[in-house]
């Protein structure tokens, strides 16, 4: 954004910061994003910028909190437990693919917002009122981990989509490791996954999803409760 000689510098406040700071992450990368470049998206100087943001980090915080914003509220109540918070979690991995940035940002965050635990409230409200116990409902959001905020935290996960496999390199790993090779090769979804070739982001996804409800499920109708400690 280049300003006119004698053109007025634009009034700046924060939401408008945040908005363009987001959609400079959603165009680019969240590595092409600095105080810099955004002062110059935004047409000011860049210590203009610090009198909305005190820094990096900070704006890295206000715009998780604007992605986590988007979710937006629960689901209409009267839905079972188990469908509302399959469905509030998959609203919340629409909302992080639309900003495909946000997933290794809110990865490095140490704090958790306002925002972001109203968020996390939420969820454990849809538990609590299908009438699973706080017991329950504590270690099943333990168990959910990052797939709350609709994403899975894979070992050895790679950004870069794997090529589709050369089939003499193929053929010698399967003498190697014939029984990975045998699973890995079951199934061909989508040749653009950024968890290797022939795995589907979304299928996978909501897969462990359905089968981590499943698990809290069976055990809330067993009535389960934690071990006492010694």
């Amino acid at each position: 954004m280049t300003r006119q000689v004698g053109e007025r510098r634009p009034r700046l406040h924060r939401d408008h910061v945040l908005e363009v700071a987001v959609a400079l992450a959603d165009e680019h990368g969240i590595e092409a994003l600095s105080m810099r470049r955004l002062a110059d998206e935004l047409g000011v100087v860049p210590m203009a910028l610090y009198k909305h943001v005190a820094s990096k980090e900070e704006l890295l915080d206000a715009m998780v909190d604007r992605v986590v914003d988007e979710i937006g509220p629960s689901g209409p109540p009267g839905r079972r437990w188990r469908a509302s918070a399959r469905a509030r979690i998959l609203t919340a991995r629409s909302t992080l693919l639309r900003h495909p940035w946000a997933r290794r940002v809110i990865e490095t965050r140490t704090a958790r917002s306002p925002i972001v635990l109203t968020y996390l409230d939420s969820v454990a409200a849809i538990l609590l009122a299908g009438g699973l116990t706080p017991e329950l409902v504590h270690h099943s959001m333990h168990a959910i981990g990052s797939r709350v905020w609709g994403f899975t935290q894979d070992v050895f996960e790679t950004d870069v989509p794997a090529p589709e496999p050369d089939p003499d390199v193929m053929a010698e790993l399967a003498a190697r490791l014939p029984s990975l090779v045998r699973v890995a090769s079951a199934v061909s979804h989508d040749t653009d996954s950024a968890v290797g070739y022939g795995c589907d982001d979304q299928y996978e996804f909501e897969f462990a999803l359905d089968l981590l409800l499943d698990g809290i499920a069976r055990l809330h109708r067993a009535h389960w409760q934690p071990p006492a400690r010694s």
